[in-house]
């Protein structure tokens, strides 16, 4: 793929907009108008707690209906093609995650294209990967799993093929220039029951999905994939702490729209929800839930999600990962 191909290298430029900027800022949404929120995951999850989260503040902003949409299925290409396809006057959003920039290189063939039919809004907040074991596991802590995984075989659980505790597996074993064996489960619950149950070595898991038996002492976290420690875990190292710097991920999420919408209309729209993550009781919530706030408008999330294109890419091509 081309650079200058991807839209998002261009967030900022005009796409053909059909009237003034300030116009169609002023305009948007009309009274009576309505806004569908397409979450391409099922309901409870970390990207749906999110978007309904700006989705209702959104709807008390500006005073119109903004309904999130549950479009599970085809590693959440169903939903985003929606979107992708969708009129591009505002009335539709996309709620994305890691997934989606891992998609780019897992689904080459998909029936859209993510860089070209879809442009960056804004990116809300992310969730680090927690490294966890069973509680009676004999790895104690992350510098034991590191040095056993060189002289033994282990077994990594993820919620399927190329998700996010997939491809945080693929980039320990790029790192640490070793070959864990992945078991693909469908979806979190049922990894995380036998990883419990000692069928599973370890887990690098979704912080949601891992979190509660972490507190209940049916798992032990080794370490958490991120730049500082967690607040509701303080006591578990960075992976920069236990000496793995390079495995910084988080399982981020933020929103986008049809690329041919006007910039007036994105650019509002960015406008609000980084005015909504910095309310105070949505950043509490979203603590609560176990995200890092993190506040990027168009442009900067146009950035930060090339970089994440280009980086799972490159893993998933040196770890052979496919989509099956």
């Amino acid at each position: 793929m081309k650079r200058r191909d991807i839209v998002l290298a261009s967030a900022g430029a005009a796409l053909g907009a059909a009237a003034p900027a300030w116009s169609q800022a002023t305009e948007f949404p009309k009274p009576g108008s309505n806004i569908k929120y397409v979450v391409p995951f099922a309901p409870g999850g970390l990207t749906d707690m999110m978007a309904r989260t700006v989705a209702q503040k959104l709807a008390e902003s500006w005073k119109v209906p903004v309904v999130v949409e549950n479009k599970a299925g085809g590693n959440a290409q169903i939903g985003a093609e929606q979107v992708a396809k969708s009129a591009p006057d505002g009335s539709s959003l996309l709620a994305i995650t890691l997934t989606h920039a891992a998609n780019v290189a897992l689904f080459p063939n998909a029936a859209y294209s993510f860089t070209k039919d879809l442009r960056p809004v804004a990116l809300l907040a992310g969730s680090p990967m927690l490294v966890v074991v069973p509680a009676n596991s004999p790895i104690k802590d992350f510098r034991e799993l590191v040095a056993l995984s060189k002289t033994r075989q282990l077994n990594a659980g993820s919620s399927g093929n190329g998700t996010p505790p997939h491809l945080t597996m693929a980039l320990f074993n790029d790192l640490n220039k070793t070959q864990m064996t992945h078991v693909p489960y469908k979806g979190g619950a049922p990894s995380m029951t036998d990883l419990i149950g000692g069928q599973l070595d370890v887990i690098f898991s979704n912080f949601p999905e891992s979190i509660a038996h972490v507190k209940g002492g049916k798992l032990r976290a080794l370490a958490i994939c991120s730049l500082s420690r967690h607040p509701m875990v303080p006591d578990v190292p960075t992976t920069m702490e236990a000496g793995m710097p390079g495995l910084f991920v988080e399982n981020w999420t933020g929103a986008m729209i049809q690329a041919k919408t006007p910039d007036a209309i994105v650019d509002r729209y960015s406008r609000e929800m980084i005015k909504i993550m910095y309310s105070a009781d949505v950043e509490e919530r979203a603590r609560l839930q176990g995200f890092r706030v993190t506040r990027k408008g168009s442009d900067e999330f146009a950035a930060f999600l090339r970089s994440e294109i280009d980086r799972w890419s490159r893993i998933i091509r040196v770890a052979k990962i496919t989509s099956t």
